[in-house]
Protein backbone atom coordinates (compact mmCIF):
# COMPACT_ATOMS: atom_id res chain seq x y z
CA UNK A 1 0.00 0.00 0.00
CA UNK A 2 1.33 3.47 -1.42
CA UNK A 3 0.05 5.45 1.51
CA UNK A 4 2.16 3.56 4.05
CA UNK A 5 5.81 4.31 2.59
CA UNK A 6 6.19 8.26 3.14
CA UNK A 7 6.61 8.80 6.65
CA UNK A 8 4.25 11.52 7.62
CA UNK A 9 1.57 9.35 6.12
CA UNK A 10 2.63 7.20 9.04
CA UNK A 11 2.35 10.04 11.40
CA UNK A 12 -0.91 11.36 9.98
CA UNK A 13 -2.65 7.84 10.21
CA UNK A 14 -2.02 7.29 13.85
CA UNK A 15 -3.46 10.69 14.56
CA UNK A 16 -5.85 10.37 12.61
CA UNK A 17 -6.87 6.88 14.40
CA UNK A 18 -6.39 8.49 18.33
CA UNK A 19 -8.80 11.56 17.04
CA UNK A 20 -11.52 9.11 15.67
CA UNK A 21 -11.37 7.32 18.81
CA UNK A 22 -11.36 10.39 21.11
CA UNK A 23 -13.42 12.95 19.89
CA UNK A 24 -16.22 10.62 19.81
CA UNK A 25 -16.12 9.35 23.41
CA UNK A 26 -15.93 12.81 24.72
CA UNK A 27 -18.51 14.23 22.38
CA UNK A 28 -21.19 12.20 23.26
CA UNK A 29 -21.21 13.24 26.81
CA UNK A 30 -21.16 17.07 25.01
CA UNK A 31 -24.71 16.07 22.73
CA UNK A 32 -26.35 13.97 26.13
CA UNK A 33 -25.63 17.56 27.94
CA UNK A 34 -26.68 19.99 25.00
CA UNK A 35 -23.72 21.38 24.58
CA UNK A 36 -22.75 20.59 20.72
CA UNK A 37 -21.18 23.81 20.55
CA UNK A 38 -18.62 23.70 23.03
CA UNK A 39 -15.80 22.11 20.97
CA UNK A 40 -16.19 24.69 19.07
CA UNK A 41 -15.99 27.83 21.00
CA UNK A 42 -12.81 25.76 22.52
CA UNK A 43 -11.93 25.55 19.07
CA UNK A 44 -11.33 29.23 18.72
CA UNK A 45 -9.35 29.79 22.23
CA UNK A 46 -6.97 27.13 21.51
CA UNK A 47 -6.15 29.81 18.33
CA UNK A 48 -4.55 31.77 21.38
CA UNK A 49 -2.51 29.19 22.75
CA UNK A 50 -1.34 27.99 19.17
CA UNK A 51 -0.28 31.69 18.59
CA UNK A 52 1.39 32.12 22.26
CA UNK A 53 3.42 28.88 21.44
CA UNK A 54 4.58 30.47 18.64
CA UNK A 55 5.29 34.18 19.84
CA UNK A 56 6.96 31.79 23.25
CA UNK A 57 8.67 29.40 20.73
CA UNK A 58 7.31 26.22 22.67
CA UNK A 59 5.38 23.43 21.17
CA UNK A 60 2.04 25.27 19.97
CA UNK A 61 0.26 21.98 21.03
CA UNK A 62 0.87 22.03 24.57
CA UNK A 63 0.53 25.66 24.52
CA UNK A 64 -3.13 25.22 22.73
CA UNK A 65 -3.77 22.12 25.73
CA UNK A 66 -2.85 24.61 28.53
CA UNK A 67 -5.04 27.48 27.09
CA UNK A 68 -7.95 26.01 26.17
CA UNK A 69 -8.35 23.83 29.01
CA UNK A 70 -8.36 27.04 31.31
CA UNK A 71 -11.18 28.57 28.97
CA UNK A 72 -13.09 25.90 29.29
CA UNK A 73 -12.89 25.80 32.59
CA UNK A 74 -14.08 29.55 32.91
CA UNK A 75 -16.79 28.69 31.05
CA UNK A 76 -18.34 26.10 32.61
CA UNK A 77 -17.52 28.29 35.82
CA UNK A 78 -19.50 31.37 34.34
CA UNK A 79 -22.30 28.64 33.43
CA UNK A 80 -22.30 26.89 36.94
CA UNK A 81 -22.54 30.52 39.00
CA UNK A 82 -25.14 31.86 36.98
CA UNK A 83 -23.17 35.22 36.56
CA UNK A 84 -23.97 35.30 33.02
CA UNK A 85 -25.31 33.37 30.52
CA UNK A 86 -23.79 30.29 28.82
CA UNK A 87 -24.23 31.20 25.39
CA UNK A 88 -22.61 34.80 26.12
CA UNK A 89 -19.27 32.84 27.74
CA UNK A 90 -19.85 30.57 24.30
CA UNK A 91 -19.34 33.92 22.61
CA UNK A 92 -16.61 35.53 24.32
CA UNK A 93 -14.73 32.01 24.04
CA UNK A 94 -15.26 32.16 20.28
CA UNK A 95 -14.52 36.37 20.06
CA UNK A 96 -11.60 36.52 22.47
CA UNK A 97 -9.80 33.02 20.94
CA UNK A 98 -9.88 33.79 16.93
CA UNK A 99 -8.81 37.47 17.64
CA UNK A 100 -6.21 36.63 20.52
CA UNK A 101 -4.41 33.99 18.21
CA UNK A 102 -4.57 35.94 15.14
CA UNK A 103 -2.53 38.81 17.23
CA UNK A 104 -0.52 36.46 18.76
CA UNK A 105 0.37 34.75 15.53
CA UNK A 106 1.74 38.17 13.85
CA UNK A 107 3.64 39.30 17.02
CA UNK A 108 5.31 36.15 16.23
CA UNK A 109 8.47 35.85 15.10
CA UNK A 110 8.66 32.51 13.20
CA UNK A 111 4.38 32.52 13.00
CA UNK A 112 2.86 33.40 9.59
CA UNK A 113 -0.74 33.21 8.16
CA UNK A 114 0.38 29.43 6.60
CA UNK A 115 1.25 28.35 10.11
CA UNK A 116 -2.26 29.62 11.26
CA UNK A 117 -4.14 28.05 8.30
CA UNK A 118 -2.38 24.91 8.74
CA UNK A 119 -4.35 24.61 12.49
CA UNK A 120 -7.58 25.58 11.26
CA UNK A 121 -8.27 23.29 8.77
CA UNK A 122 -5.76 20.36 9.50
CA UNK A 123 -2.64 18.96 7.36
CA UNK A 124 -0.90 16.20 6.64
CA UNK A 125 2.51 16.87 6.27
CA UNK A 126 3.03 19.26 8.90
CA UNK A 127 2.20 16.69 11.63
CA UNK A 128 5.59 16.41 13.25
CA UNK A 129 6.70 13.55 15.97
CA UNK A 130 6.89 15.94 18.71
CA UNK A 131 3.08 16.20 17.44
CA UNK A 132 2.68 12.33 17.70
CA UNK A 133 4.00 11.83 21.12
CA UNK A 134 2.00 14.43 22.58
CA UNK A 135 -1.35 13.37 20.79
CA UNK A 136 -0.47 10.07 22.44
CA UNK A 137 -0.30 11.09 25.54
CA UNK A 138 -3.06 13.88 25.24
CA UNK A 139 -5.47 10.70 23.80
CA UNK A 140 -4.63 8.57 26.35
CA UNK A 141 -5.69 10.86 29.41
CA UNK A 142 -9.19 11.49 27.42
CA UNK A 143 -9.54 7.57 27.06
CA UNK A 144 -8.47 6.71 30.88
CA UNK A 145 -11.25 9.34 32.06
CA UNK A 146 -13.93 8.64 29.28
CA UNK A 147 -13.39 4.68 30.28
CA UNK A 148 -12.96 4.66 33.93
CA UNK A 149 -15.56 7.25 34.69
CA UNK A 150 -18.32 6.45 32.05
CA UNK A 151 -20.86 5.81 34.55
CA UNK A 152 -20.30 8.26 36.29
CA UNK A 153 -19.61 10.72 33.30
CA UNK A 154 -23.15 9.39 32.40
CA UNK A 155 -25.37 10.11 35.28
CA UNK A 156 -24.04 13.68 34.87
CA UNK A 157 -24.90 13.66 31.02
CA UNK A 158 -28.52 12.65 31.78
CA UNK A 159 -29.87 14.57 35.31
CA UNK A 160 -27.54 16.26 36.84
CA UNK A 161 -30.01 16.81 39.85
CA UNK A 162 -30.45 13.03 40.09
CA UNK A 163 -26.78 12.65 40.15
CA UNK A 164 -26.53 14.96 43.52
CA UNK A 165 -28.82 13.28 45.21
CA UNK A 166 -26.96 10.22 44.69
CA UNK A 167 -24.10 11.93 46.27
CA UNK A 168 -21.79 12.51 42.72
CA UNK A 169 -19.47 15.58 42.99
CA UNK A 170 -21.54 16.64 40.12
CA UNK A 171 -19.60 20.31 39.86
CA UNK A 172 -16.19 18.66 39.80
CA UNK A 173 -17.63 15.90 37.34
CA UNK A 174 -18.72 19.15 35.04
CA UNK A 175 -15.38 20.75 35.18
CA UNK A 176 -13.36 17.37 34.17
CA UNK A 177 -15.91 17.48 31.57
CA UNK A 178 -15.05 20.47 30.38
CA UNK A 179 -11.10 19.74 30.59
CA UNK A 180 -11.20 16.39 28.53
CA UNK A 181 -13.01 18.61 26.14
CA UNK A 182 -10.49 20.56 25.34
CA UNK A 183 -7.52 18.07 25.81
CA UNK A 184 -9.53 16.18 22.72
CA UNK A 185 -10.01 19.64 20.33
CA UNK A 186 -6.22 19.89 20.95
CA UNK A 187 -5.93 16.29 19.88
CA UNK A 188 -7.68 16.64 17.07
CA UNK A 189 -6.49 19.93 15.75
CA UNK A 190 -3.25 18.88 13.67
CA UNK A 191 -5.78 16.63 11.82
CA UNK A 192 -9.07 17.66 11.41
CA UNK A 193 -8.14 21.43 12.44
CA UNK A 194 -9.94 24.00 15.38
CA UNK A 195 -12.29 25.22 13.10
CA UNK A 196 -13.96 21.79 12.37
CA UNK A 197 -12.70 19.70 15.03
CA UNK A 198 -16.51 20.31 17.34
CA UNK A 199 -18.14 18.34 13.71
CA UNK A 200 -16.20 15.15 14.38
CA UNK A 201 -17.37 15.40 17.96
CA UNK A 202 -20.94 16.00 17.24
CA UNK A 203 -21.93 13.94 14.35
CA UNK A 204 -20.53 10.51 14.75
CA UNK A 205 -22.33 10.71 18.00
CA UNK A 206 -25.53 12.28 16.29
CA UNK A 207 -25.44 9.36 13.17
CA UNK A 208 -24.90 6.81 15.97
CA UNK A 209 -28.09 7.53 17.55
CA UNK A 210 -30.26 7.37 14.23
CA UNK A 211 -29.47 3.49 14.71
CA UNK A 212 -28.80 3.05 18.56
CA UNK A 213 -30.86 3.50 21.43
CA UNK A 214 -28.94 2.49 24.34
CA UNK A 215 -25.83 4.72 25.92
CA UNK A 216 -22.79 1.65 25.84
CA UNK A 217 -24.00 0.83 21.83
CA UNK A 218 -24.22 4.21 20.60
CA UNK A 219 -20.64 4.90 22.41
CA UNK A 220 -19.15 1.93 20.24
CA UNK A 221 -21.02 2.75 16.79
CA UNK A 222 -19.90 6.75 17.45
CA UNK A 223 -16.17 4.89 17.95
CA UNK A 224 -16.16 2.72 14.85
CA UNK A 225 -18.07 5.67 12.82
CA UNK A 226 -15.31 8.24 13.66
CA UNK A 227 -12.12 5.67 13.23
CA UNK A 228 -13.62 5.12 9.69
CA UNK A 229 -14.12 8.72 8.87
CA UNK A 230 -10.86 9.87 9.92
CA UNK A 231 -9.21 6.89 8.49
CA UNK A 232 -11.10 7.36 4.89
CA UNK A 233 -10.08 10.64 5.10
CA UNK A 234 -6.91 10.89 5.60
CA UNK A 235 -6.03 8.45 2.91
CA UNK A 236 -8.49 10.31 0.39
CA UNK A 237 -6.37 13.48 1.60
CA UNK A 238 -3.49 11.89 0.43
CA UNK A 239 -4.58 10.40 -2.82
CA UNK A 240 -6.57 13.63 -4.50
CA UNK A 241 -4.89 16.36 -2.07
CA UNK A 242 -7.93 17.93 -0.35
CA UNK A 243 -8.17 19.31 2.46
CA UNK A 244 -8.14 16.45 5.34
CA UNK A 245 -10.40 17.87 7.82
CA UNK A 246 -13.04 19.19 5.17
CA UNK A 247 -12.52 15.59 3.52
CA UNK A 248 -13.39 13.56 7.32
CA UNK A 249 -16.39 16.12 8.06
CA UNK A 250 -18.13 15.57 4.86
CA UNK A 251 -17.44 12.29 5.40
CA UNK A 252 -18.85 12.14 8.73
CA UNK A 253 -21.96 13.96 7.29
CA UNK A 254 -22.23 11.45 4.99
CA UNK A 255 -22.51 9.05 6.79
CA UNK A 256 -25.25 10.70 9.34
CA UNK A 257 -26.98 10.95 5.80
CA UNK A 258 -26.84 7.73 4.98
CA UNK A 259 -27.94 6.31 8.33
CA UNK A 260 -30.58 9.43 8.70
CA UNK A 261 -32.03 7.47 5.44
CA UNK A 262 -31.68 3.86 6.78
CA UNK A 263 -33.18 4.41 10.58
CA UNK A 264 -36.74 5.92 8.77
CA UNK A 265 -37.95 2.60 7.26
CA UNK A 266 -36.59 0.91 10.09
CA UNK A 267 -38.16 2.79 12.89
CA UNK A 268 -41.57 3.19 10.41
CA UNK A 269 -41.37 -0.85 9.98
CA UNK A 270 -41.15 -1.00 14.06
CA UNK A 271 -43.53 0.93 14.44
CA UNK A 272 -46.10 -1.05 12.47
CA UNK A 273 -45.18 -3.78 14.09
CA UNK A 274 -46.22 -2.55 17.44
CA UNK A 275 -49.10 -1.40 16.62
CA UNK A 276 -50.30 -4.98 14.79
CA UNK A 277 -52.52 -6.47 17.13
CA UNK A 278 -51.55 -10.14 17.89
CA UNK A 279 -52.91 -13.31 15.87
CA UNK A 280 -55.13 -15.38 17.70
CA UNK A 281 -54.21 -18.62 18.41
CA UNK A 282 -56.19 -21.47 19.18
CA UNK A 283 -54.85 -23.54 22.84
CA UNK A 284 -56.65 -26.61 23.75
CA UNK A 285 -56.69 -27.45 26.88
CA UNK A 286 -57.19 -31.16 27.83
CA UNK A 287 -60.11 -31.20 30.47
CA UNK A 288 -59.04 -32.01 34.26
CA UNK A 289 -60.95 -34.40 36.56
CA UNK A 290 -64.38 -33.16 37.22
CA UNK A 291 -64.12 -30.69 33.85
CA UNK A 292 -67.20 -30.63 32.00
CA UNK A 293 -66.28 -30.20 28.94
CA UNK A 294 -63.11 -28.77 26.75
CA UNK A 295 -61.63 -25.29 27.06
CA UNK A 296 -60.88 -23.55 24.38
CA UNK A 297 -59.17 -20.34 23.95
Amino acid sequence: MEFLQPDFMQRALLAAVLVGVTAPAVGIHLVQRRQALMGDGIGHVAMTGVGLGFLLSTNPVWMAALVSVAGAVAMELIRAYGRTRGDIALALLFYGGMAGGVMLINLSPTGSNANLTSYLFGSLSTVSDEDVTTICLLAGLVLLVSLGLRRQLFAISQDEEFARVTGLPVRALNLLVAVVAAVTVTVAMRVVGLLLVSALMVVPVAAAQQLTRGFRTTFALAVLIGTGVTLTGTVTSYYQDVPPGATIVLLAIAVFVALTALAAPLARRRARTAERPPEACDVDVEPGPGAADEVRV
